[in-house]
Protein backbone atom coordinates (compact mmCIF):
# COMPACT_ATOMS: atom_id res chain seq x y z
CA UNK A 1 0.00 0.00 0.00
CA UNK A 2 1.35 3.75 -1.23
CA UNK A 3 1.73 6.40 1.22
CA UNK A 4 -1.55 8.09 -0.15
CA UNK A 5 -3.47 4.75 -0.36
CA UNK A 6 -3.00 4.78 3.65
CA UNK A 7 -4.19 8.39 4.01
CA UNK A 8 -6.98 7.74 2.16
CA UNK A 9 -7.10 4.41 4.34
CA UNK A 10 -7.41 6.52 7.45
CA UNK A 11 -9.69 8.94 6.48
CA UNK A 12 -12.23 6.66 5.74
CA UNK A 13 -11.93 4.63 8.55
CA UNK A 14 -12.77 8.50 10.49
CA UNK A 15 -15.32 8.68 7.93
CA UNK A 16 -16.77 5.29 9.26
CA UNK A 17 -16.46 6.07 12.84
CA UNK A 18 -18.18 9.45 12.34
CA UNK A 19 -21.05 8.17 10.40
CA UNK A 20 -21.35 5.52 13.19
CA UNK A 21 -21.52 8.25 15.79
CA UNK A 22 -24.25 9.91 13.62
CA UNK A 23 -27.12 8.06 15.53
CA UNK A 24 -26.10 9.23 18.89
CA UNK A 25 -23.64 12.50 18.96
CA UNK A 26 -24.60 15.39 19.92
CA UNK A 27 -23.77 17.63 18.22
CA UNK A 28 -23.52 15.83 15.12
CA UNK A 29 -20.02 15.50 14.09
CA UNK A 30 -19.18 17.78 10.50
CA UNK A 31 -17.60 15.12 7.92
CA UNK A 32 -17.38 18.15 5.60
CA UNK A 33 -13.46 18.08 5.87
CA UNK A 34 -13.31 14.23 6.23
CA UNK A 35 -14.90 14.77 2.20
CA UNK A 36 -12.93 17.39 0.98
CA UNK A 37 -9.77 15.39 2.46
CA UNK A 38 -10.65 12.62 0.80
CA UNK A 39 -11.22 14.36 -2.69
CA UNK A 40 -7.53 15.73 -1.71
CA UNK A 41 -5.80 12.55 -1.28
CA UNK A 42 -8.05 10.60 -4.07
CA UNK A 43 -6.63 14.11 -6.77
CA UNK A 44 -3.35 13.10 -5.85
CA UNK A 45 -3.13 9.31 -6.78
CA UNK A 46 -0.66 8.55 -9.15
CA UNK A 47 -1.94 7.05 -12.82
CA UNK A 48 -0.78 3.83 -11.89
CA UNK A 49 -3.43 3.44 -9.03
CA UNK A 50 -6.05 0.93 -9.87
CA UNK A 51 -8.79 1.76 -11.30
CA UNK A 52 -10.78 -0.15 -9.10
CA UNK A 53 -9.88 2.14 -6.25
CA UNK A 54 -10.13 5.50 -8.42
CA UNK A 55 -13.71 4.22 -9.44
CA UNK A 56 -15.03 3.86 -5.80
CA UNK A 57 -13.61 6.97 -4.90
CA UNK A 58 -14.80 8.93 -8.17
CA UNK A 59 -18.37 7.97 -7.11
CA UNK A 60 -18.46 8.67 -3.11
CA UNK A 61 -18.57 4.18 -3.16
CA UNK A 62 -16.47 5.17 0.44
CA UNK A 63 -17.03 1.91 1.88
CA UNK A 64 -16.22 -0.15 -0.90
CA UNK A 65 -13.12 1.62 -1.14
CA UNK A 66 -12.45 1.03 2.19
CA UNK A 67 -12.90 -2.70 1.54
CA UNK A 68 -10.54 -2.78 -1.17
CA UNK A 69 -8.28 -1.39 0.56
CA UNK A 70 -8.07 -3.64 3.42
CA UNK A 71 -7.96 -6.44 1.05
CA UNK A 72 -11.65 -7.23 1.46
CA UNK A 73 -13.02 -6.70 -1.83
CA UNK A 74 -14.75 -9.89 -2.60
CA UNK A 75 -17.32 -8.45 0.58
CA UNK A 76 -18.02 -5.46 -2.03
CA UNK A 77 -21.46 -5.69 -3.46
CA UNK A 78 -22.07 -4.88 -7.12
CA UNK A 79 -23.50 -1.11 -8.08
CA UNK A 80 -25.91 -0.14 -9.99
CA UNK A 81 -22.92 0.29 -12.27
CA UNK A 82 -22.01 -3.49 -12.40
CA UNK A 83 -19.18 -3.17 -9.77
Amino acid sequence: MTDIEQDILDALTELDRGVAAMKTAVPKPDLVPLFQRLQAFASQLPSETHGRLIHYLANGSYEKARLWLLGREPENRRGLCGR
